[in-house]
């Protein structure tokens, strides 16, 4: 039975007379710095020299240091960028930095779990995730709710890392919507697998497929665009809200005849196949190994994909369809592609 934290079970003073070290201030990075600020706790921000989010954080009126002198001043530190830049801001700026009794945190558990940092025995190691992008953690937050986070003790030195990690939770609101614990190895284990074959890879694979299908019909882009894409919010939105069955219950009879008799044939044999390959790649450590030698590489691959797949008909087909929405200017720089920051 997993264990779930609320928000009686963290106290935030633990943190009062602490230094938390936010180190990068892009997805995640600005949403926890600006979260714990707003929950009256001492951060600072550690960023490279000559980052774009140098500003940014300023304006918002954040301490910004450099990621070596934010790392000595801290008693905790979590680590928000990248996966594939951790192991050498770790150590280059942070392995000589830590004290004995410090805090060393994560949100996502590749780099623990697959051996790239190896923390000295003398200090905490934790995990605080959570489950959604950093503008949502946000967006609740300052709406007065959370977004529910992962747990994870790898590390328990003082023996108040549990508490420690609560506190942190508690301070990014995500103890108001509820705190799982879990495991570094689970964490990252299921984290790639999801996205890899179900809410990234696999979801924008269906929708390109799907596309593609009716346009080869014959039917118009614009129409299948909408069919393929445009509702899928609405239907992962009832999916969030009610599970699959209260979806089910939402939607016509229609739907829910061809959902049940057609979606098994899609998602057949073959493909839970290929999600249990994908699965065990992820558990022997081979995906890690090929990001990561695609990443010190200059990820030649990667970008080549990515400017492939950014052709794709159904891109040039929803920016002409999202123009016409009136909230479509409104959330131009909110939605812009490939606006990620790094650190």
């Amino acid at each position: 039975m997993v264990k779930i934290y609320s928000q009686e079970d963290a106290n935030i003073d633990v943190l009062k007379d602490k230094t938390i070290a936010v180190i990068g201030y892009g997805n995640q990075g600005h949403a926890h710095a600006l979260n714990l600020k707003d929950s009256g706790l001492n951060v600072v921000v550690g960023l490279r020299p000559g980052s774009k989010s140098t500003s940014k954080a300023e304006s918002a009126g954040l301490k910004v240091l450099p990621v070596a002198e934010a790392a000595k001043v801290a008693d905790v530190i979590m680590m928000l960028i990248p996966d594939q830049v951790q192991k050498k801001a770790y150590d280059s700026d942070i392995a000589n930095n830590l004290e004995e009794g410090n805090a060393l945190m994560f949100a996502h558990g590749f780099n623990i779990h697959f051996g790239r940092i190896k923390p000295s025995d003398n200090i905490d190691v934790l995990m605080i995730a959570p489950k959604g992008p950093g503008h949502m953690v946000r967006k609740v937050y300052e709406e007065g709710r959370g977004v529910p986070a992962l747990i994870a003790i790898q590390q328990d030195y003082t023996g108040n890392a549990l508490q420690i990690g609560l506190a942190y939770a508690d301070g990014i609101g995500a103890s108001r919507a509820g705190i799982l614990e879990t495991t570094f190895r689970e964490e990252t284990e299921t984290d790639l697998f999801g996205e890899q074959t179900v809410l990234c890879g696999g979801l924008s694979e269906l929708i390109k497929a799907g596309f593609d299908t009716l346009v080869a019909a014959g039917y118009q882009p614009e129409v299948a665009y909408f069919e393929c894409l445009h509702e899928v919010k609405l239907i992962a939105d009832l999916v969030h809200e009610k599970g699959i069955t209260g979806m089910r219950a939402a939607i016509s009879d229609t739907a829910e005849y061809g959902d049940i008799t057609m979606g098994k044939k899609i998602i057949n044999q073959t493909v839970r196949k290929a999600m249990a390959e994908a699965m065990e790649r992820i558990q022997k450590g081979e995906f890690a190994e090929e990001w990561i030698a695609e990443s010190d590489a200059g990820c030649p691959n990667f970008n080549k994909q990515r400017e492939e797949q950014s052709k794709h008909q159904i891109e040039n087909v929803g920016k002409e369809v999202r123009s016409l929405f009136s909230w479509a200017e409104d959330n131009k720089e909110k939605n812009k592609v490939g606006a990620k920051e790094t650190n």
